[in-house]
């Protein structure tokens, strides 16, 4: 068996961890793109070099995949370049339960907003515009990244109608972006992405590793003293470039692990066999010490990566060493392979 994934966003901590447990691995690549894949050949010993990665999903990819008994992890990248309907057909095995990748989303059916009602987890309330109250965060699609999820922070309704009017002028969004537009009631507290993961083999929610985002140009934007920025008049634009590793107060981890419980079992029941491996809560911790759970991903974060090589130390408690997110996945896929319990955690 060789374990697979889409080149970005996660795939050097999965191909990494893959290696450290024994296992083959196979990078999809962009062409273009595929260059740290490569360079990086210790752990990496295919590179399948696309023109697009829509390809992923073709007869003949497919086909080289299965003969060479892959196992495709899925991330963010690939819910994204492919859609869930080519990844829910796919006849390549997957790690992990792949019709849970949809509930990503904000609007539609399915959306995570549905999973954390379900698992009766606090999350700020969404707003229309015309019924805004106070300080809240928009979550869309900018016109130019489609591809990527935007954010504008407004105090109330009228700043909020502003912006938006400024962003249309200034071509960051467009009318499609409105469409797909969620408004939600921006809460205060400290961040934290709380990177977990389910294992049915061991039968527990691990907490396995705790980051944060470091996003341009907001990272050099607050770091300017308050009559600078106000004399900027700057829109910061929140993109995701990166991550850095945190901790969390001991005392918090009793709720952290009620959440993850929590989040799991509403899964089984929404969409069974349920979250499979790695997601992760992105949440808020008040003033008060409530957490407000503000995003979720169902399926191996970026934020990983800060782990990557070195191990989280939360893993160390469950493993006696220190072992990343990439590393976990191939250690359950070894399990199931030994157990002869692969039905389990492939999908």
């Amino acid at each position: 068996m060789r374990i697979s994934a889409l080149a970005s966003h996660s795939a050097l901590d999965v191909f990494d961890g893959a290696k450290d447990e024994g296992f083959g691995t196979i990078a999809l690549c962009k062409k273009g793109r595929e260059r740290p894949y490569l360079e990086f050949r210790r752990v990496v010993d295919e590179c399948i070099v696309l023109n697009d990665f829509r390809e992923i999903s073709s007869e003949v990819v497919q086909r080289r995949l299965v003969e060479l008994d892959a196992v495709i992890v899925p991330n963010r990248s690939m819910a994204v370049y492919l859609g869930y309907d080519a990844i829910e057909t796919m006849n390549v095995r997957f790690f992990g339960n792949r019709r849970i990748l949809r509930w990503e989303e904000r609007i539609g059916e399915k959306n995570y907003y549905r999973i954390l009602d379900e698992a009766k987890i606090r999350r700020p309330k969404t707003f229309s515009i015309d019924n805004v109250e106070g300080p809240v965060i928009v979550k869309m699609p900018e016109a130019k990244r489609r591809v990527e999820r935007g954010f504008l922070v407004a105090v109330d309704r009228g700043d909020l109608e502003d912006k938006i009017r400024t962003m249309l002028r200034d071509g960051i969004i467009d009318n499609e972006s409105l469409k797909s537009m969620v408004i939600e009631e921006f809460v205060f507290g400290a961040h934290f992405n709380v990177n977990y993961f389910y294992s049915p083999l061991f039968d527990r929610v691990e907490i396995i590793s705790i980051d944060r985002r470091i996003q341009t140009d907001w990272d050099s934007l607050y770091r300017l003293p308050a009559e600078v920025q106000l004399k900027l008049g700057k829109l910061p634009r929140l993109i995701e470039v990166g991550h850095e590793p945190v901790t969390i107060r001991e005392s918090l981890l009793e709720k952290l692990f009620e959440l993850g419980y929590s989040f799991v079992e509403a899964t089984k029941r929404l969409e069974p066999p349920g979250i499979i491996g790695p997601f992760t809560l992105q949440l808020a911790v008040t003033p008060e010490l409530e957490t407000v759970v503000f995003d979720v991903a169902p399926r191996i974060g970026g934020g990983t990566n800060a782990y990557m090589g070195i191990g989280s130390q939360y893993s160390k408690l469950y493993f006696g060493k220190p072992i990343s997110l990439g590393r976990r996945i191939a250690i359950e896929i070894k399990e199931g392979i030994l157990k002869k319990r692969e039905e389990m955690i492939l999908s």
